[in-house]
């Protein structure tokens, strides 16, 4: 393979665990705390998804909220206090370990590192200190500015206008299979990092590669 000019990167799933939070607080949550934590991570995407084609944008803290809350109530609800719990704990998920050194090896070979996601500015500064992924990465990019999620081609388009390069020189990695159909379509190089051994689907926006984690990537470093 070969060095592209930008790594760009999903953060929710692809470089934070989305289910660590219920997971640090499970014996709060209770027997169902698996089931909730997915549903949680199912509804929060739903409602980007919904609130985008209706027009009715919410920021991704405020959906990540009504999302629990729904989980909640489907799972039996939560004592007091576990709520607000892990609403905090979702502010700093835990980062997965491939991360640091598949970030460092891309920036000591000349490439530029970013992220792209539908998380609000500051709850990627968060993440992103708590991770201590702040010197890896080039720029932390948002979609909030633009108040629409992705897969909105618009929300792709804010990688060139932060990085100043075209689509066809950037890798975008994603674990969520639909946000690297959004990213092929825009032109940028797609790669899922599937770690959990899903199905193939949006056939005909195919990735370029299929990874089971971002170490993968080092392959591009000659």
């Amino acid at each position: 393979m070969t060095l592209m000019q930008a790594y760009v990167f999903d953060a929710y799933g692809t470089l934070f665990d989305v289910h660590s939070a219920a997971a640090h607080h499970r014996d709060a949550i209770g027997p169902r705390a698996d089931e909730l934590s997915i549903l949680w991570r199912s509804k929060q995407l739903e409602y980007t998804w919904t609130r985008t084609l209706m027009g009715a944008y919410r920021d991704f803290r405020a959906l990540t909220a009504q999302a629990l809350d729904f989980a909640a109530a489907r799972c039996g609800g939560l004592a007091p206090g576990v709520r607000n719990a892990l609403l905090q704990s979702y502010e700093t998920l835990d980062a997965y370990a491939d991360i640091k050194p598949t970030l460092a090896a891309l920036k000591a070979a000349g490439a530029r590192t970013a992220i792209l996601s539908n998380g609000t500015p500051d709850m990627l500064a968060s993440a992103v200190a708590s991770a201590g992924l702040g010197d890896l990465l080039d720029v932390c990019i948002s979609i909030h500015e633009l108040q629409t999620f992705k897969t909105a081609p618009g929300a792709y388009g804010l990688v060139e206008r932060y990085l100043g390069v075209k689509p066809g020189e950037v890798s975008f990695q994603s674990s969520n299979r639909w946000d690297v159909a959004g990213g092929v379509k825009y032109g940028f190089r797609g790669v899922w990092i599937n770690r959990t051994g899903q199905p193939d689907e949006y056939v005909d926006l195919a990735p370029a590669r299929i990874l089971p984690s971002l170490a993968g990537l080092l392959d591009d470093i000659d």
